[in-house]
C-alpha cells in the first residue's frame, strides 16, 4: 500500500511538472517575437527608434529601413519588401494607387507637417519683386499643395474645380512669379538660386530651416486632413494585429517628444490634434 502511494505521488509530481513544461512551451509559442520592416524617410529615422523601443514590450522586432526619395517606400511595400511605411499624406497614397494600380491602405496617422515658402533674399511677402522665382515639388500632390499655399498667401489664382492642381492651372499671377519644379529634395537646396522656394517640413528640417523664418506657413485645420501622414500596408494586411500595435507604440508621448525633438515646429503629432 505504502508502495502505491509513493508510485501515485510520483505520477502526480510527474504529471504536473509535464503539464507545467507545456504550459510553458505554449507561452514560448505565443510570445514568439515579430518582425516587422518599416520604409520611412531617412528623417524619421530618430523617431522610429522611439517605436522600435516601444514595440519591443509587445514582442515586436521593427526593421527599419531609409529612403530618401517619395517613390521607392511604395514600390518596396507593394512588391512585399516591406510591411508597413510611414512617409506620405494621404492624398500621395491615393494617387499613387491610381498611378500604379496598386491597393495600398492607411492603418493610422502619425504626423501633419505643414508646408512654408521660405527664403534666403527676402523676410516676407511683401519683399516679393515682380518676376521673382519660386521653386516648388514636382511630384502631382505636392504641386498642388505648394500652389493652394501660393494662392492661399495671396500670390496666385487657381482654376476652381480642380482636385489636384499643377501649374497650367493658374489663371492670375499678380506678380508674375517665375514658377519652377524641382524634385522636393532639391527645393530647400535651390534657396541660393531663387527668391522663395516651397519646401515640405520633412526637407526642411533636413536642411535646418527654422519654421519661424518662413515668409508664410500652412496653417493646420480641417483643410489640413488630405495633409495627414499615414502609416500604410497592403489592402491584405489591413486589420493585421501586429501591424495595428506599432500603430499604438507610435502614438505614445516619447514619440511625441520625439517628434519634437526632431521636428521642432516643422511637425505636428496628428493624433493629438483636432480638425474639426
Amino acid at each position: 500500500m505504502k508502495n502505491f502511494k509513493k508510485l501515485s505521488r510520483l505520477l502526480l509530481i510527474a504529471f504536473a511538472a509535464l503539464f507545467i513544461f507545456v504550459l510553458a512551451g505554449c507561452g514560448n509559442q505565443s510570445s514568439k517575437e515579430q518582425t516587422v520592416k518599416v520604409g520611412i524617410s531617412a528623417s524619421d529615422e530618430p523617431i522610429w527608434k522611439v517605436v522600435k523601443q516601444n514595440a519591443k514590450r509587445d514582442n515586436i522586432n521593427i526593421k527599419i529601413v531609409t529612403f530618401n526619395d517619395y517613390n521607392q517606400p511604395n514600390t518596396a511595400l507593394a512588391q512585399g519588401e516591406l510591411d508597413i511605411n510611414a512617409y506620405q499624406h494621404k492624398y500621395f497614397l491615393d494617387a499613387w494607387n491610381k498611378a500604379h494600380h496598386t491597393d495600398l491602405v492607411s492603418i493610422g496617422v502619425t504626423i501633419i507637417q505643414p508646408m512654408a515658402l521660405y527664403s534666403n533674399k527676402v523676410t516676407s511677402l511683401s519683399d516679393l519683386k515682380d518676376g521673382a522665382k519660386v521653386s516648388l515639388p514636382n511630384d502631382t500632390t505636392n504641386e498642388s499643395r505648394a500652389l493652394e499655399l501660393l494662392q492661399s498667401a495671396g500670390l496666385i489664382t487657381l482654376k476652381k474645380g480642380v482636385k489636384l492642381a499643377s501649374v497650367k492651372d493658374v489663371t492670375s499671377n499678380k506678380l508674375n512669379l517665375k514658377l519652377t519644379l524641382l524634385d522636393a529634395n532639391q527645393t530647400a537646396r535651390s534657396l541660393g538660386d531663387v527668391d522663395a522656394s516651397v519646401v515640405n517640413a520633412n526637407v526642411a528640417s533636413d536642411a535646418k530651416l527654422n519654421p519661424k523664418k518662413a515668409i508664410y506657413r500652412e496653417k493646420v485645420n480641417k483643410a489640413s486632413k488630405p495633409w495627414i501622414n499615414l502609416i500604410a500596408t497592403q489592402k491584405k494586411d489591413k486589420d493585421n494585429k501586429t501591424y495595428k500595435k506599432v500603430v499604438q507604440d507610435f502614438h505614445k508621448k516619447n514619440v511625441e517628444k520625439a517628434i519634437k525633438k526632431v521636428y521642432g515646429g516643422n511637425a505636428v503629432p496628428a493624433w493629438k490634434v483636432d480638425l474639426k
